[in-house]
C-alpha cells in the first residue's frame, strides 16, 4: 500500500504555493465565525496559521504567547471576540485582503416590508443583479 501525505501536510503544501487558496481558507474561517459555526471557524483559522506564518509570528503581533493562541483556537478554546478580530485583522493585512460583510437578501426584504422606501420586489431584483 503506498504511503500518502496527511491531510494537514496537503493543506500546508497547497497554502504555501497558492495565494488564492490561502485567501479562501481565511475567508472560510471568517464566514464560519459570522454564521455562528465557531468550532469550524477556529479549526480553519488554526489550519491557516499552521500552514502559513505560524503561531510565533501571530504571537509577536498580538502580544499573546503562541501556546495561548493555540489554546484559543483549540476545540475546547473559548477566545474573546477581541482576540479573534485582532488575529483576523493582522492576517488580512499580511495577505493584503479585506473582507466585507454584505447584508443578505432576507435582510433587504425585511427592510422593504418595514417600509424602508421601496417595494420588496425592487430590493430583491437589485440584490439579484448584484449577485450575478
Amino acid at each position: 500500500m503506498p504511503l500518502t501525505r496527511s491531510f494537514k501536510e496537503t493543506i500546508q503544501a497547497r497554502a504555501r504555493r497558492d495565494p488564492a487558496f490561502r485567501n479562501e481558507l481565511l475567508r472560510e474561517s471568517v464566514e464560519c465565525f459570522l454564521s455562528g459555526d465557531f468550532e469550524t471557524g477556529k479549526a480553519v483559522l488554526r489550519d491557516y496559521i499552521n500552514a502559513t506564518i505560524g503561531f510565533a509570528a501571530v504571537a509577536k503581533v498580538t502580544g499573546h504567547s503562541p501556546k495561548s493562541l493555540m489554546r484559543m483556537l483549540s476545540p475546547s478554546g473559548n477566545p474573546q471576540a477581541r482576540n479573534l478580530f485582532e488575529i483576523v485583522q493582522y492576517l488580512q493585512r499580511k495577505e493584503r485582503v479585506r473582507f466585507k460583510v454584505v447584508a443578505s437578501i432576507r435582510r433587504g426584504l425585511a427592510q422593504a416590508r418595514k417600509g424602508a422606501g421601496r417595494p420588496a420586489a425592487e430590493v430583491f431584483d437589485e440584490l439579484e443583479r448584484q449577485d450575478a
